[in-house]
């Protein structure tokens, strides 16, 4: 995911790297085990996971978010100079394939696969300070010369895409993502450095679902505030509910802010 900043001194906006806006214009791509490169954009290449993309893996493969982590991921220093990245451990072979690849069926997880390859072959930038209203999002085409998908005869707007490929509530949920690693990006955590306290219960809520979820039990979290019957019932069963209340306690604990209402 991309971030549009809007330029101070005019009234338009400022993409990254000259790319401009697909809007409501059409363009062509398909993807398919017939196209000549397919699975190719699933080699060599550095995957990076939201929470949401953990949550729904995990799941697919029927383990807990810890034996996720320790089995497919890494941690790296990202775009964030303050909050660590989650990105997916490729196989030490000599093209540092997906690990969910097969060779001849392609993803082996393709319905739950993350949103980096859920948007491909396009890039979603979100604008976070529009004039009015609600954030605003643009869509850009990717440009990679492996892609053989381009020359499909299939058009397509943006619209389509998101459609087709179910991304609707994976924005909405990485969007929530933004707004923390936003808050993250603000360094909310002076005085504790690297790791600290903080700093583990956020890694551990946006990445741990499942520790998460024993860690509210343990000490009782929902107690602590004012939920309606129905949210409660929702975070008891339903781990993207209880995520979405993982990241209220945060802007709680972090900012301040009034996500959550006290008893």
């Amino acid at each position: 995911m991309v971030f549009v900043m809007k330029n101070k001194n005019e009234q338009q906006k400022s993409f990254p790297d000259g790319m401009e806006p697909l809007g409501n214009s059409v363009f062509k791509f398909a993807c398919h085990s017939g196209v000549s490169c397919f699975t190719r954009c699933c080699r060599k290449l550095e995957l990076f996971l939201y929470p949401f993309d953990i949550i729904r893996l995990k799941k697919r493969l029927g383990i807990t978010s810890e034996e996720f982590l320790n089995t497919y991921t890494g941690v790296v220093q990202g775009g964030n100079p303050f909050f660590p990245s989650v990105i997916m451990k490729m196989r030490q072979d000599e093209e540092n394939t997906c690990p969910f690849l097969d060779q001849d069926k392609g993803c082996t997880v393709y319905e739950d696969r993350p949103s980096a390859c859920r948007t491909y072959p396009l890039e979603r930038a979100v604008d976070r300070s529009p004039e009015r209203g609600a954030a605003q999002e643009f869509y850009f085409m990717t440009n990679h010369d492996y892609c053989k998908g381009h020359d499909e005869d299939q058009e397509l707007t943006v619209k389509d895409w998101i459609r087709d490929q179910h991304l609707i509530y994976y924005n909405a949920m990485d969007d929530l993502w933004a707004e923390m690693d936003t808050i993250f990006a603000a360094n909310p955590w002076k005085g504790e450095g690297a790791a600290g306290p903080k700093q583990q219960v956020a890694f551990m809520i946006c990445y741990n679902i499942d520790r998460f979820r024993q860690y509210v039990n343990d000490y009782e979290l929902l107690k602590q505030f004012k939920l309606d019957k129905a949210r409660k019932k929702a975070i008891a069963n339903d781990d993207e509910a209880l995520l979405k209340f993982g990241f209220d306690w945060l802007k709680l604990i972090l900012t301040g802010k009034p996500a959550l209402q006290g008893r």
